[in-house]
């Protein structure tokens, strides 16, 4: 059995890119090229990887072969650019973090890394916290902002407190801080993901009754309601840009954080612009 590079290359890119035509512009390839390669890996395996019938997706084998094969391009397109160029950091970082961290902590970064490291390219991709760890441990992602990781390598960003986001025309919008008690008569309006365990985990230090009125996925509808007075939420301080004027966000008692970090993989070995880009990451962070 003979598995390539360009097969597994072709393969992804399908996968990825949701169909044939897709990949091959993303490879820069013809359709009928592409088709070739991924048949070819399936005559090696003699079994089918993709299911070509309405929407182009993996069958049972292809999303087995799927982590290996993201393994092996990650490998290859690490070696590879360690030997273009061992003396400059270059080459395209695929980095992933959740939507809040996307536009409120990201921006920043990117702007630093076009300064500090010209020659990398930083792709990003926006996923919920269950998204972003499995695309960095199947190889989707070269790196990842983490949220409150286990110890291991990485460099914190920032320790991201909690505020609560309130109309500028609340009876609580101008105290210095606002005790979550005293918003017990407030409806309360939270985004069910990783957030939400946290706001959870206030209400039981407060010792108060974790109630929410409304559970919104969107944190653009989120702040939308609150503006509407339709009730309040609870935010991380890495919003504060996304919130429009007429809102406040204020520190909220209990105090509450999360750790957010910069890290490659666990368990391979990291691009190799993924460290120089922690390490300028890591000197731009306020001690």
């Amino acid at each position: 059995m003979t598995v390539n590079f360009p097969q597994l290359r072709a393969f992804l890119a399908v996968v990825d890119a949701g169909g044939f035509s897709a990949a091959a512009d993303e490879l820069g390839l013809s359709q009928s090229a592409v088709s070739h390669a991924v048949a070819s890996l399936e005559r090696e395996l003699a079994a089918p990887l993709l299911i070509r019938s309405g929407p182009v997706r993996t069958t049972a084998l292809g999303e087995r072969v799927l982590p290996y094969a993201r393994s092996a391009l990650s490998a290859v397109r690490a070696v590879t650019e360690l030997a273009e160029d061992a003396g400059t950091v270059a080459g395209t970082v695929r980095l992933a973090s959740t939507p809040t961290v996307c536009q409120g902590l990201v921006p920043g970064l990117l702007r630093h890394w076009r300064e500090s490291c010209p020659r990398v390219t930083v792709r990003v991709f926006e996923g919920d916290s269950a998204e972003v760890a499995r695309w960095l441990d199947d190889g989707t992602a070269d790196a990842a902002v983490l949220i409150d990781p286990p110890p291991g390598p990485g460099v914190q960003l920032a320790l991201d407190g909690y505020r609560v986001l309130l109309p500028r025309d609340h009876p609580l919008a101008g105290e210095p801080v606002v005790d979550i008690g005293d918003l017990a008569d407030d409806p309360l309006l939270i985004s069910p993901n990783g957030c939400e365990d946290r706001i959870r985990a206030l209400h039981r230090l407060a010792g108060l009754r974790f109630g929410p009125a409304h559970r919104v996925r969107d944190l653009a509808t989120l702040i939308s309601m609150v503006q509407a007075g339709i009730g309040v939420t609870v935010l991380s301080e890495v919003s504060r840009s996304l919130v429009p004027p007429d809102l406040v966000l204020l520190p909220v008692e209990p105090q509450t954080a999360r750790r957010l970090v910069l890290s490659g993989p666990r368990d391979r070995p990291w691009h190799p612009a993924v460290r120089p880009l922690a390490e300028s990451a890591a000197a731009r962070t306020p001690s």
